[in-house]
């Protein structure tokens, strides 16, 4: 099955953590989309000054065609989708939908601010742990609770991808792909 997946980019995010799980579902053959979420700007750039040119704006998602987003941590890149409400609408839409929703290192703070992680197992780059309400915070790279999966930081973005794609396609693609990747698990 191909899924419909989305990386919100916004000016300041980690690199690994938004491309590396790209790449990943990408190999996978799913549809992955990189969505700036300026108004009218598909160049965004990193926190490291890498500029991406994205696939399409925020303003053109369908949000009821998505099958999983993807929340990459960095700073102001965090702060910069916290403060956009289309990257609200678009979470909160598919946590109710009981649609995957993934977030790393800094990013699971926005899903912790709403809620999301209450009474879930979930990780995020260390000094955030106070910003995921109700979580019980895991030292593990990658968690996957139900329809969230967090994860801790660059380092972690390929156990990231792999927890995604586990979660889509199965522990047997995963460890396959994983092997593909000459990435030991």
């Amino acid at each position: 099955m191909i899924h419909n997946i989305i990386a919100l980019l916004a000016d300041g995010f980690e690199e690994t953590e938004a491309l590396v799980p790209v790449d990943l579902l990408r190999r996978m053959g799913d549809k992955v989309t990189l969505v700036s979420i300026k108004e009218d700007d598909l160049k965004v750039t990193s926190a490291h000054n890498i500029s991406v040119v994205a696939d399409e704006l925020i303003s053109n998602i369908e949000i009821g065609d998505i099958d999983v987003v993807i929340l990459p941590g960095g700073m102001p890149g965090t702060k910069n989708l916290d403060n956009d409400k289309n990257v609200h609408k678009i979470i909160e839409v598919l946590y109710e939908q009981g649609k995957l929703v993934t977030a790393i290192c800094a990013a699971p703070m926005i899903l912790g601010k709403k809620g999301m992680l209450e009474g879930r197992n979930a990780t995020c780059f260390p000094g955030f742990e106070n910003d995921l309400k109700g979580a019980t915070v895991l030292k593990q790279h990658a968690v996957t609770d139900g329809n969230i999966i967090t994860a801790k930081g660059a380092g972690a973005a390929i156990e990231f991808g792999l927890a995604i794609v586990e979660y889509l396609h199965g522990e047997e693609a995963a460890e396959k792909l994983a092997q593909t990747i000459q990435f030991i698990i």
